[in-house]
């Protein structure tokens, strides 16, 4: 039988994945001060060793102001670096590449956890317990304007700020050399601060970095150069693009950004969508977002990841097929089935075993020989449940 597309080796630049399937960033919100533990450790692990042939931990900012809430990853000091290189290590021992989003929250940052309710935090004692540089935590954004009436005002950056931000994500990037990282994505998507400069909403400067496209480009494509300069060549550099806002940012935008981009040296475009108002009107369902991807890699000339409600192994691999995105991006589903990769090969006809490590991989094999036909709990029921009935 044909090896599954989703399951055929890709290349980019020098980092050799063994499978399309990678494992979305999402945020955790439980760091300590910064630090990954042992939450992260077992989060990324299990991904690793469910098949993933790359798996990316979340979005890690490059700088303390751009903290969304009190639980995320930090990059902005070496002191990040060792727990970080923890999660390399158990990642490429499980066969596994790994990578890291780098992003600042601008003026979406010094919220409340989403399960907490989302909201604008407020120096309470409670939460004075957890920050102990609450003055430190400034919101910034491109302009004086909050996301919406119930949220405080940012201060607008000064130019100067918005240089050193570019060379912040480059140091980050460096940093994450240091760790091991594989693949760096810089998030440029759902409201955070790449997106609110590109922002024809947000953005509301005069000076370069605002007014025309070009300058809303402008800050986005500084930081493509800076951490591709401080990324080596041999490794590739991903981008998280919200294709379409609902806020005036359009798909026709972002092919001519991600042009740009892929002059710069960025080999993917990871295509998402929304996130600059609360509440979008952007319709939801299976592959939602599949179309961006598409559009982005016939019209761009560049790589994509499709990402958006891809949860049936079928749905991934027709959408290789018919060669609407390079990558296959799975989130929520991987919460909750870690092993949705190797599941996905078997279910598409592949050995899916010689995907895990051999600890959990050999043993399913074994099973599967001396039992044929044996129905894993992610299939439709129990063989024998009509019988019982």
């Amino acid at each position: 039988m044909t090896e599954p597309l989703l399951f055929t080796p890709i290349r980019l630049r020098e980092l050799a994945l063994k499978n399309r399937v990678v494992v979305a960033p999402m945020h955790q919100y439980s760091a300590r001060n910064g630090h990954a533990t042992d939450w992260h450790l077992m989060n990324a692990g299990r991904y690793a060793a469910g098949g993933a042939g790359l798996v990316f931990v979340e979005s890690t900012k490059i700088e303390r102001r751009g903290c969304g809430t009190v639980g995320d990853l930090g990059l902005w000091d070496d002191a990040f670096v060792p727990g970080l290189a923890r999660i390399v290590d158990l990642a490429h021992g499980c066969g596994a590449a790994i990578g890291i989003q780098l992003g600042h929250s601008g003026r979406k940052s010094r919220i409340q956890r989403p399960w907490e309710g989302g909201r604008p935090l407020e120096p309470t004692p409670e939460v004075l317990a957890q920050v102990d540089d609450w003055a430190a935590w400034e919101l910034v954004a491109p302009s004086a304007l909050a996301p919406d009436p119930a949220s405080p005002v940012p201060r607008a950056l000064e130019k100067r700020e918005i240089v050193a931000l570019a060379e912040a994500w480059a140091t980050a990037a460096r940093r994450a050399d240091q760790a091991g990282f594989d693949t760096i994505e810089i998030h440029g998507a759902h409201g955070f601060l790449i997106h609110q400069f590109l922002s024809p909403e947000a953005n509301q400067r005069t000076d370069e970095y605002g007014g025309s496209e070009a300058g809303r480009f402008r800050f986005a494509l500084e930081v493509a150069e800076a951490v591709r300069a401080a990324w080596p060549a041999a490794k590739p550099l991903f981008m998280r693009l919200s294709v379409e806002d609902d806020a005036g940012w359009t798909p026709e935008a972002s092919v001519r950004l991600a042009r740009e981009l892929g002059q710069r040296g960025v080999d993917v475009i990871d295509c998402s969508a929304g996130g600059m108002r609360a509440r979008g009107t952007l319709p939801l369902g299976y592959g939602y977002q599949v179309p961006y991807a598409e559009k982005l890699r016939r019209e761009a000339d560049v790589r994509t990841m499709a990402v958006g409600l891809i949860v049936h192994p079928d749905q991934a691999e027709q959408i290789l097929a018919e060669e609407r995105a390079d990558l296959i991006a799975v989130g929520r589903e991987m919460l909750y089935n870690p092993n949705w990769a190797m599941d996905a090969a078997r279910k598409l006809g592949a050995d899916g075993f010689d995907q895990m490590p051999p600890a959990a991989g050999w043993w399913l094999g074994k099973r599967a020989q001396a039992v044929p036909g044996i129905e894993p709990s992610t299939y439709r029921g129990h063989p024998l449940s009509a019988d019982a009935a």
